[in-house]
């Protein structure tokens, strides 16, 4: 367990206590959670308070560019087998919501939390962690964030000297080579099915080859390591050759990866797998993902899909043709005001599926459709969209504040 600091400084306490004004008046305006808003006024009484309120807690910090909020619920709940766990359960994942995530955590023993990407670094500096947990990179944001290799290089340089345990996915070569300057790595055999981020070896530049299962660079020998952790279809393999049945409420096999992840972190804080997976059943939803809603005497299963490796994924989710599906696609500050990823995602995928499509960006989406050669209804509402649906479960799927407009239109 991380060492127990001094009480928290005059100063720090103005901050946490200032935060969670502004925070309480934010959800009072309607304005979402506030925590975000809470995080930074504490910050700008206290710079230092994300150190200051890390201090006591063994923390674990999970990174992705897709899965890391699913992990991080994973990860926390089978922590609390071993303590009391403080999380950003709702996905704030910059140095301002996790502040706010943390300032309720006194008596913790464990900190779990979100990273978004950009920030791993510097979070990782601040709070010391005990473990990062790094999932996958892919292309996400395209108008203001990083190229994947760059973003690859910034976790490279920055976990030089970490003194964390680096749980990595073995399967992506640009987390391994990311994760490889780490003194500390567990290897995960998670799997990726979105390799077009990928082609090229992060090291030198060549051509990845990719036989079977495995990768390696033809021109400097940069290779897939073996992993000690693997998904094998429904159990995990731990590093002992010992097979744990996964039995998991969320659906697929990218929540199976993001399981076996959690495992190896676990483990790292001398919990069981037996006890990890175990725990790990309870989870039904994630922040309102794969919730089933009732909506207009409908029932509406709600899936995010922000960038072209979510939809892949998402896609293998839903039930088959002739269930109708509604997409819904945004293009806000907090999605990336580019649109040209749709592009990139198969949406032939859809073929069959009666196809409902609704968001601000809807006519990006429809010309998108109409090239994939499918049919489709343009949408002004979801109440609209439902109204054109057959009958059954309808699959909805949007990117992220697309997806929070039909919680709010939903009631969930």
């Amino acid at each position: 367990m991380a060492e127990s600091t001094e009480p928290l400084s005059p100063r720090a306490r103005l901050a946490v206590t200032a935060g969670r004004a502004a925070a309480a008046v934010s959800r009072a305006a309607g304005r979402g959670s506030g925590s975000v808003i809470g995080g930074r006024v504490a910050l700008k009484l206290d710079p230092e308070l994300l150190r200051r309120l890390a201090g006591h807690l063994d923390v674990v910090l999970v990174s992705a560019t897709n899965g890391k909020t699913t992990t991080t619920r994973l990860i926390a709940e089978a922590l609390r087998a071993g303590g009391e766990v403080v999380s950003n359960a709702l996905g704030a994942n910059m140095p301002a919501g996790i502040t706010s995530a943390l300032s309720g955590g006194s008596s913790a023993r464990y900190g779990v939390i979100e990273v978004d990407e950009k920030y791993l670094a510097a979070v990782a500096r601040d709070v010391s962690p005990k473990a990062i947990a790094l999932l996958n990179l892919s292309r996400d944001q395209l108008d203001r964030a990083a190229e994947t290799r760059m973003l690859a290089e910034r976790w490279r340089e920055g976990l030089q000297g970490s003194k964390a345990t680096v749980i990595a996915n073995a399967d992506d070569p640009l987390v391994v080579w990311a994760a490889s300057s780490s003194t500390s790595v567990v290897w995960v055999a998670a799997g990726q099915e979105w390799k077009d981020d990928a082609w090229s070896c992060p090291a030198c530049g060549g051509v990845l080859q990719r036989p079977d299962d495995t990768w390696a660079c033809s021109e400097c020998g940069f290779s897939r390591p073996e992993p000690t952790w693997v998904l094998a279809g429904d159990s995990v393999l731990d590093p002992y050759g010992s097979a744990w049945p996964i039995r998991l409420q969320l659906p697929g096999r990218a929540n199976k990866a993001n399981a076996t992840t959690a495992a190896a972190v676990a483990a790292t804080f001398g919990i069981s797998p037996q006890v990890a997976l175990e725990r790990m059943q309870s989870v039904a939803a994630v922040a309102g993902r794969y919730d089933v809603v009732t909506y207009q005497g409908r029932d509406l299963r709600l899936l995010l899909a922000k960038n072209p490796a979510g939809w892949l994924e998402t896609f293998s989710l839903i039930d088959p043709p002739p269930t109708p599906v509604i997409l819904s696609v945004n293009a806000r500050s907090a999605d990336g005001t580019d649109t040209s990823w749709l592009w990139d995602v198969d949406y032939a995928r859809l073929a069959g599926h009666p196809i409902c499509v609704v968001g601000d960006r809807r006519l990006d989406l429809a010309v998108r459709l109409e090239v994939a050669g499918l049919e489709f209804h343009v949408c002004d509402s979801l109440a609209e969209a439902v109204r054109l649906c057959p009958p059954g479960r309808i699959e909805t799927i949007a990117n992220y504040t697309a997806f929070q407009d039909l919680r709010r239109t939903v009631g969930n």
